[in-house]
């Protein structure tokens, strides 16, 4: 369906609707015992950033967080905890790896792309990161074809790059 510049299709059995700016569920509005959709925050240090609901190891890994800008740029965000350190008191390197690999997922989402899974992710690290301090994932899609999407970007912490990121991902589509 589509109709006044909004796009609406069924995925995961919600009614995903999507303008250049936003990506609504309408159970969201009713419910938030809801499959899977993009959530709004209404308050707190990520008010007006969405979230995804409905992904069990992103929720417990997480929170993950999204926005896109008036120049339709998107940005993840990831305010890691003291769980997400490892032994020596930094970033585990597999807590960088599930946001970046939820970032790619994302911009590619938000890219009008769709759902999609991981086939393929590459990453280096560049530095350490610290928990209390938000890492903001930014990237671009680089190729899309019938049935893969290919994603670049960066994680940073203060400014810093923190880890370079790959993904290769096979598009998918509701049964």
């Amino acid at each position: 369906m589509q109709g006044a510049g909004i796009s609406a299709e069924w995925q995961f059995g919600v009614l995903v609707e999507a303008d250049k700016k936003n990506v609504y569920c309408s159970e969201m509005a009713s419910s938030d015992d809801i499959q899977g959709g993009f959530h709004t925050m209404d308050d707190g240090p990520f008010a007006g950033w969405r979230t995804w609901v409905g992904s069990p190891f992103e929720t417990l890994s997480g929170p993950f967080y999204s926005r896109i800008a008036d120049d339709g740029t998107v940005t993840c965000a990831f305010a890691p905890q003291e769980k997400n350190t490892n032994y020596v008191g930094i970033l585990h390197g597999g807590a960088l790896m599930t946001f970046a690999d939820a970032a790619a997922s994302t911009l590619a989402y938000l890219a009008n792309i769709g759902p999609s899974v991981t086939v393929a992710f590459n990453c280096e690290f560049l530095g350490a990161g610290v928990a209390d301090s938000t890492i903001l994932a930014t990237g671009r899609v680089l190729r899309e074809t019938k049935s893969m999407v290919f994603v670049q970007g960066q994680l940073e912490q203060n400014g810093q790059p923190i880890l370079g990121f790959s993904s290769a991902a096979k598009k998918i589509t509701p049964r």
